[in-house]
Formats: C-alpha cells, structure tokens, sequence
C-alpha cells in the first residue's frame, strides 16, 4: 500500500452528554468532518469517530433532577447529538456510547490487566474533586481555590481507592515526547504540559470512586466504579474492537493518526492516555491536536451568562454551508475565537454571497449571453492574464494540501478565496463586455468564459472537505456530473473543463444578507429571547415579502437630521471618477484603515480608508468604487491620501458604492 493511500483514523473527544450541545461541540465535530472528507478524497479509507461519554458522578446527579434513571437520561440527551450530527452533515463512520456492552465489557478487562500486572493499586484517597470536570487535582494547581479548568468550587473526597502508578512512566513519556515533537499541537499545549504537571512530579492517580453508582465497576470489587477517564480513553480502542473477538478494525486503523481535542482536555489525553497505552504495551497515537475554545464577546459559552449559540437555529436560517463555513474560516484552528453575530453575517456577505455568490452568477449569466450557454473549448492561454489565472488556479490545491495537512482550516479557506478573488478580478481586467463588441475578439472571450468556467470547477473541487453542499450546486450550474472531473487531483490540471457543456443558471446560492435584522435575530437567539418579528421570516422570505409589499403600505422612516443646503455650482466642484482597486494592504497600528492603489484609467493614485472593519484586502482587489479625486491630498498615519472612496453606512453596516464592471476606469460619475 503506497503511502498515500495508507489508513487514516481520526477522533473526536466523546462529548458529555449532560445538556444539549452547542457551536463549541460543533465545532469541533465540523473540523474533524473536513479532515476526514479531506482524506478520503486524497485516496485514504477513513475511519472517523465521534460519541459520547455517558458515566460519572454529574450525570448521575443530573438523572436524579431529571426524575430519570441515568441510562433514559443520557438516551435522550444522545438522541439529540445525533440529530445535530446529522443536520451537520457529519461523516462519521461509528458513533461509541460508554454505556454500551462493547465498550464496557473491555474497559472492565482494561482496569483488571493493569490491576494484575502491578499498574494499579489499592489504596485510600483523600483530595480535591471536580465534579463538572470529573478531575481530581493538588492545592497547588487550584485558581483561587477553584478549579482551574471550569472555576467552579472543588469537593474534599476521602475515600477508598484504587490508584495508577502514573509516577512510573513520567520519565517514558518525556522521552515520548523529546522523539515526537508532533505528538501534542500546538507546540505551546505541550510545554503546559510539561512544566505544570509532570516536572513538578507526577503523582499517582486514583481510577476508582465508591460514592456513586453510575459506571463501570471494577472486576471482582463492584462498590469500585472505574474513574471516568480510564472509562472514556479506552473509547478510541474499544471503538475499532480491541478486547473483542474481530479486531480487524484496531489492527488496521491503529494507532490514531489524530485525536482532536478542546485545549481543556489536553492533559488527559496528552498525560493519562499515552501512560495508559505504555501500560497495555500498546503503541501511542501520533498526534493530539488540542485547539482552541470558540468564546463569545462576555467569554465561554454559558447558559448562565445567556450566550449560548444553537448551531440548529444557525442551520435552519442560514444554511449549513454558511456555518461550516464560518466556523472553518473565521479563527486559525489551535487558537481561541469569539463568534459575534456581526462577523458571522459579515463572512456569509462578503466571502460566500459577494465574493463566490457573484463570481458564480456572472460567469453563468455571461456563458449564456455570449456563447448561448454553451462553455468554449480550451485553447490555452489567450489572453495576456490567462496564464496568471491557470498558474493561480493549478497551486490552489497544493497550498489548499500543505495546509490540511497541518489542519489549519482557515489557511487552506483563505488559498480557496485568493484564487475566487483573483478569478473575480480577471473580469474586471479582460473585460469580456468589451471584447463581445468585436467578432475579432471572439477568440479572447472565448478563452476569458472557459478559464472562469475553468477556476469554478477548481474551486468546486477543493471546497468539497468544508462545504458540502455549495460545491454541488455550483457544479449542477456549470452542467458537471460528478466523475474524473471532479475528483481531487484533477484539481491540479487546468483546461479540463469539456467544451460544449451547457451551463444552468440557478438561484443564488448564498443569499445576501440585511445585516442589522439578521444581527438581532442571532442576538435573541443567544439569549432564549423571541426574535424580532421582522426576523422570523427567513433571509430569502424577508426579499420576497419586501418585493411584493406595496409602496403605500410602508411605513416611513424617520427623516434624518438634514445638513445645511448647497447650490448646484457648489456640488459641482466635487469630482468623482470611476476606480478600480490594484491593491489593498493593511496600515500598521491602524485597525481602521487600509491602503489601496486605485487605476483611474488615466493615472494610479494611493488612497487611504477607513473601512477595515468591513472589507479585507482580497475582497477589495478588482473591485470598482467611486473615488472623489479633487481633494487635497492630505497624510493619514504617515501614508499620503489621494483622495477618498464613497460608501453608504446604516448603524454598524458599511457599503461600498460602486458601478457597473462595464464602466471603464476614469469615467466621471455625474
């Protein structure tokens, strides 16, 4: 088997099923999806796991309030995770519950081998508990007297117990991770873990508890429930059947090319678990990657602080494809975010309904108008920015792989969106309006329609790990079938595209949005509150509505403050030109501004402004705008201003005005 096509397992914690999950669960689920989709288009069979860790003091606690027995309480609870698994899209080839007898009856031979070989020990305990978090932890590793993953108060357990000589292994694991230096991602995970647990000495830890019921028992001494953790660890092994009588599923995905984490489960997945593996005599995963909690603007997600975001309720406004793939693009996977109903607008407007959305619609509108629908053969390249189009669109999925593989999901987005920005900008610069004046240029326009029909089926392609239905609904426009032309390496080659495919036009596949209504609407949604109810209707409901409202039946809208009247020779002094944006760049120590060089057609002009906040580089780039060109030029953070760029503002929304891309560059906007 050639090292490409060797089998890839990956793994998700085992969420605990408590209460319903929310985006931070979503998240986490969404980015192991696209390493596994990712994979199997690559070639690897994939196995991908996820589940649910249903033991332990809190659930039983929970049950109790409930009125419920323990097992009708996580039954319930699971049977909502799988629905949102499924409304998510989740490709998970197995899904392991810690209460089912194939997990259990393991766990149980797990403890007893350890137990018998000297690995475990009798003892009494007499500590600090977590209950929340099912740890236990020293006075020196306690925040302010809580506990310092969730900082909720620690309960004095004395008890009889059973122990783990962790102490044992300390010096294997260093050694571990001295010859392994991509085991634990980030790097930083792992110097946490160095320096804050085991270099202080790494004490022995209890596995058993006798003040609950709700577990594994241990072999032969059923008051002892196996500690939660040595329970929910094994999961990654019991899954693929280890302890079984078939173990074809460990011998061939075993050990886990990657289990994905959140960053507050680092040390029992880093610490416990390899020490565990050492134990059994069984190899270690080659990778944890511990990423980065998705906050809100107030911190964690907390029910008790009213932010809570329901993927669902995202889900059925917005579509699945505009949640994946803000969760994917707006933070580098490793690192904290914060959502903000703002920047989740923002990112379905600017990348997928301006950027994607538009590039869609006018390659489609213009193949029809053009060629009668009909994509032109490749001829190579014609035009002189075709061979920069195809070089682009080519290295795409290069960067797009050297990026997955190091699971940074937001970088191989921003490769995807360079190259839809730069296909985007190739109109702007052939200008296929003007070249279908002339039957001389009809070579050109034809060589322009297929290299933009071309960039599609590319960019098709290599979103099909984050997006999964977007990329079907733009090759059904395109008139693709699924096959050879859409499998990941002919991502690579570029001129594929058949000549002669008659292309559909659709709607649009990702709706603009109205920003302050679908910005409250999210807002109450976090806080249990109703909507609005302007916002109850959906984005595309909301267009249709207002389409068929009459004029007469509006309400009007207040009359703003008006500002003291000009006559028309005192207007006309003011110059506005056509421009198109070349380049944009951010200013250092200016959060606001950006720098653009802007081509009026007769001369480039440097033009400083503040709409940072609202627009990124790329998404400026080929742009048309409206520049006011007669002002004086004036410095703004050390760079020369030449001028300034119209936009129309509405509370926290900004618009950049601009004019049809037929409209040359110097024309004056009267």
């Amino acid at each position: 088997m050639s090292e490409t096509k060797k089998p890839f397992y990956i793994t998700t914690p085992i969420y605990y099923p408590s209460d319903k999950l929310h985006i931070g669960h979503a998240y986490t689920t969404v980015a192991g999806d696209a390493m596994a989709r990712y994979k199997r288009l690559r070639g690897h069979e994939v196995w991908y796991l996820t589940g649910t860790d249903e033991h332990g003091q809190k659930i039983e606690r929970k049950a109790q309030e409930k009125g419920k027995t323990p097992q009708q309480f996580v039954d319930d609870i699971v049977v909502t995770i799988k629905e949102l698994w499924k409304k998510l899209d989740i490709s998970n080839d197995d899904f392991i519950r810690t209460t089912e007898d194939r997990h259990k009856a393991v766990v149980e031979q797990i403890f007893d081998q350890l137990l018998q070989q000297g690995d475990i020990y009798k003892g009494n305990y007499e500590g600090l508990y977590c209950t929340p978090c099912e740890s236990f932890f020293l006075e020196r590793q306690l925040v302010n007297g809580n506990c310092p993953d969730c900082g909720r108060p620690v309960e004095l357990v004395k008890e009889e117990s059973y122990f783990f000589r962790m102490s044992k292994y300390a010096d294997r694991l260093l050694q571990f991770y001295e010859d392994n230096p991509e085991f634990i991602q980030p790097e930083s995970r792992k110097n946490e873990m160095i320096n804050n647990f085991i270099k202080p000495g790494l004490e022995d830890l209890a596995v058993s508890r006798t003040t609950f019921e709700w577990g594994v028992k241990v072999k032969g001494d059923p008051k002892h429930v196996v500690y939660v953790w040595i329970d929910a660890l094994s999961n990654y092994i019991t899954a693929l059947g280890y302890g079984s009588g078939d173990q074809s599923k460990y011998d061939k995905f075993w050990p886990a090319d990657v289990h994905l984490v959140g960053k507050e489960i680092v040390r029992f997945h880093t610490i416990y678990w390899p020490i565990m593996l050492m134990a059994l005599g069984l190899p270690l995963p080659k990778k944890v990657f511990a990423h980065g909690w998705l906050l809100m603007k107030d911190g964690k997600i907390s029910k008790s602080k009213g932010n809570v975001v329901d993927p669902v309720t995202l889900i059925d406004r917005y579509g699945l494809d505009a949640l994946r793939y803000y969760l994917l693009r707006e933070v580098p996977f490793g690192a904290d975010g914060a959502f903000t109903p703002e920047n989740f607008v923002e990112r379905i407007n600017f990348d997928l309904a301006n950027d994607l959305g538009n590039l869609l619609n006018r390659t489609i509108a213009m193949i029809d108008k053009y060629f009668g629908g009909d994509v032109p053969a490749y001829d190579g390249n014609v035009t002189s920015f075709d061979e920069t189009l195809s070089k682009l669109a080519v290295g795409t999925a290069e960067q797009v792989e050297a990026a997955m593989e190091r699971m940074e999901f937001s970088v191989a987005l921003s490769a995807i969106w360079q190259l839809v920005s730069r296909t985007n900008k190739y109109i702007d610069e052939t200008q296929p309006w003007t070249l279908a004046k002339s039957e001389e240029k009809r070579g050109e326009l034809a060589s322009v329609m297929h290299h933009l029909a071309e960039s599609l089926r590319i960019v098709s392609i290599l979103l099909q790990p984050f997006l999964t239905n977007a990329p079907l609904k733009i090759r059904a426009q395109l008139g693709l079938t699924e096959g050879e032309l859409t499998a990941w390496d002919s991502a690579k080659q570029f001129g594929q595209f058949p000549g002669g495919t008659k292309v559909a036009k659709g709607d649009p596949i990702f709706p603009r949005l109205d920003v302050p209504v679908e910005t409250a609407f999210i807002a109450e949604s976090m806080s249990g509150g109703t909507a609005p109810a302007a916002a109850e209707e959906t984005p595309a409901e909301s267009a249709q509505a207002a389409q068929a409202a009459a004029p007469a039946e509006a309400a009007a809208p207040a009359a703003p403050a008006a500002k003291e009247e000009i006559a028309i020779d005192e207007f006309a002094k003011v110059e506005l030109r056509v421009a198109q944006v070349l380049a944009a760049e951010p200013i250092p120590k200016a959060d606001k501004l950006l720098k653009l060089q802007l081509d009026l057609g007769f001369e480039q002009r440097q033009v400083v402004s503040g709409i940072a906040k609202f627009y990124t580089p790329e998404q400026l780039v080929g742009r048309k705008v409206i520049c006011v060109t007669n002002l004086k030029p004036v410095k703004l953070r050390g760079e020369m201003s030449q001028g300034m760029i119209l936009a129309a503002s509405h509370g926290d929304q900004l618009t950049l005005a601009t004019v049809p891309e037929d409209m040359p560059n110097g024309a004056i906007v009267k």
